[in-house]
């Protein structure tokens, strides 16, 4: 009865995944999920220690617990750490594209296991999670945040309270993609905002900042600057990869 209910609802939705089940982003076979997933899609690069404590950077070789970037010392971030699943090369790139671009939000859970696996630790001791927001009219478009599938994976994951409406986007602005840093860091200025009598979310609280992807770091900045000027006692920035190709 409720197979047939299901067809009248919806026939050719349900025929489809019937005859064509849904593959896997990468290689197209149906996902059984993730155990066949992870073992044919590829060359995935976890990042791993050793890194730079707070920028996440892989470094080469083990420079000892503690050691800091150039990059982390000359430039310090409004965060305090940042930590990334994986390099954003393929086929990375497609499992990105694959929940951002074509609703693949079956490859929420998964991602959100690298992530809590990546955060070394961060996710078990903060106070909550929340996600790098879009603006409403973008949310309109696009259907859902991204960022937010993989923030509330997280937290059902891990137990940890989710805000999903904590932190808000209060200006649109155009795709960060193709943007230098300049320009991104432009682009995301004055953007973010604490929503409305949402201050005590933020104040004396360790953060979980998410995102799908850390480029320049431009957008994350900008939201961190808000939420450390609310109160934040500590804030890591929690990506599923990073665009970064080479270790220091």
């Amino acid at each position: 009865m409720q197979l047939k209910r299901a067809l009248v609802a919806r026939p050719f939705g349900l025929l489809a995944d019937l005859v064509y089940p849904p593959g896997c982003v990468v290689c197209g076979i149906p996902p059984a999920v993730t155990a066949v997933f992870v073992r044919r899609a590829g060359p995935l690069r976890f990042i791993e220690r050793p890194y730079c404590e707070v920028l996440g950077i892989p470094f080469s070789h083990d420079l000892g617990s503690g050691i800091l970037s150039a990059e982390a010392i000359a430039n310090p971030p409004p965060f305090d750490r940042l930590r990334s699943a994986a390099f954003h090369d393929e086929p990375v790139r497609q499992l990105v594209h694959g929940l951002k671009y074509r609703d693949r939000t079956d490859l929420a859970p998964m991602m959100a296991r690298w992530m809590l696996r990546a955060s070394d630790g961060m996710v078990e001791r903060c106070d909550a999670i929340l996600p790098v927001p879009l603006h409403r009219s973008r949310m309109f478009s696009r259907k859902f945040n991204q960022a937010a599938e993989l923030a509330r994976h997280l937290a059902q994951q891990s137990g940890k309270a989710l805000l999903p409406a904590t932190l808000t986007r209060i200006k649109r602005t155009r795709p960060q993609v193709g943007l230098g840093a300049k320009a991104r860091e432009e682009n995301v200025r004055g953007v973010f905002a604490i929503a409305k009598s949402q201050d005590n979310d933020v104040f004396g609280k360790r953060l979980i900042l998410v995102d799908d992807v850390y480029t320049t770091g431009a957008t994350v900045a900008a939201a961190a600057k808000v939420l450390r000027k609310a109160g934040a006692a500590d804030i890591t920035v929690l990506t599923f990869a990073r665009a970064l190709s080479e270790t220091i």
